[in-house]
């Protein structure tokens, strides 16, 4: 707990400019998330795009700014975090599985890339538990800040353990990180994700 409290993501942005480290077409992708209109098509393609999680039969987990603007219906949002359930059909052999995640666990991210509105995918570990502050996100919400590359499109994507369970949903980046007692940058060019922990609870009561 301690690091949550002395460390915070100033500079949040909702990979709506560029992307983070590093990250390549997957098809495994399209396996595990779907992506996401945002916005009104168009002639010439779509405003924007993001990515979602099938959770049942009936609803997906995404970014709350993603199920904003998205053209399915939104059945619960988070009260402090990014995150959001919408409707969406989906057909699934099993659910998957959510577990809490740990710093300096391997981590693998799955979404859609805005730019070429490709499945990708991108690898790395977790660094530090984050607050996490912006319009959508605010007290007590925190993130897990890793190294793991990202891209606009990605917001709402899962995140995975090495044993093929759901640590989180990507909800964006940050350019630093810094610690809030000194204003010193811990961290800098991070993706950020909404760890299980913190909604297992909502999201049980919301899918009930």
């Amino acid at each position: 707990m301690a690091i949550k409290k002395c460390l915070l993501a100033l500079s949040l942005l909702a990979l709506t400019g560029c992307s983070v480290g590093s990250y390549s077409y997957s098809r495994e992708a399209m396996k595990r998330v779907d992506m996401n209109f945002v916005g009104i098509p168009t002639i010439l393609g779509v405003g924007a795009l993001g990515t979602s999680i099938p959770i049942t039969s009936e609803y997906s987990l995404t970014a709350g700014h993603v199920a904003r603007w998205t053209m399915h219906r939104v059945k619960a949002y988070h009260p402090y975090c990014d995150l959001a359930i919408i409707h969406h059909k989906n057909n699934l052999n099993t659910r998957p599985v959510f577990r809490t995640t740990k710093v300096g666990e391997p981590v693998r991210m799955y979404g859609y890339s805005f730019f070429s509105a490709m499945p990708v995918e991108s690898s790395g570990s977790n660094l530090a538990m984050t607050g996490i502050r912006n319009g959508w996100n605010k007290k007590p919400c925190v993130a897990m800040a890793s190294n793991a590359g990202a891209v606009q499109g990605m917001s709402g994507g899962a995140v995975y353990h090495s044993d093929d369970s759901i640590g989180g949903v990507l909800v964006g980046y940050s350019g630093e990180v810094k610690k809030t007692a000194t204003r010193e940058t811990e961290l800098k060019d991070v993706s950020l994700y909404i760890p299980y922990q913190v909604f297992q609870k909502w999201l049980e009561e919301s899918t009930s």
